[in-house]
C-alpha cells in the first residue's frame, strides 16, 4: 500500500527528497529509518492537525503531501555520513491525535536506502 523512491547516492553537503506513493488516503504518514545495526529512528509526521519533526533533525527535514494527499515526501538538507540508512514510509488510518514522528505505523513500505559519503 505504501511505495517509497528517491534513496541513493549523496555526497556529504547535498540534499534529497524521499517520495511516499500511498495506494490510497491514510489521514496519518511518517518517515522513519533504519541504519545497520541501529534502533529504528522516527524522523516526522503529518496529520490534519499536526506537523512533527525528530528534535534531533529539526531544521534540516520538510514534509509535504502532495497528489491529492496520496503521496508524503520528505526533503533531507545538509546530509551527513551518519545519515545513512534505510528510510520508510508509514501510515496509520486510525491514530488521530496520537499522529507521532514515533508511532508504529500499522502499514509500513519496503524502504529506499540513503548512502551518504
Amino acid at each position: 500500500q505504501l511505495v517509497e523512491s528517491g534513496g541513493g547516492s549523496v555526497r556529504a553537503g547535498g540534499s534529497l527528497t524521499l517520495y511516499c506513493a500511498a495506494s490510497r488516503f491514510f489521514p496519518c504518514m511518517g518517515w522513519f529509518r533504519q541504519g545497520p545495526g541501529d534502533r529504528r529512528e522516527g524522523l516526522a509526521s503529518m496529520s490534519a492537525s499536526s506537523v512533527k519533526y525528530a528534535d534531533s533533525l529539526a531544521g534540516r527535514l520538510y514534509i509535504y503531501r502532495h497528489l491529492g494527499n496520496r503521496t508524503l515526501n520528505l526533503q533531507i538538507d545538509s546530509l551527513q555520513p551518519e545519515d545513512t540508512a534505510m528510510y520508510y514510509c508509514g501510515a496509520d488510518p486510525f491514530a488521530g491525535a496520537n499522529c507521532d514522528t514515533n508511532l508504529d505505523f500499522p502499514y509500513q513500505g519496503q524502504g529506499t536506502q540513503v548512502t551518504v559519503s
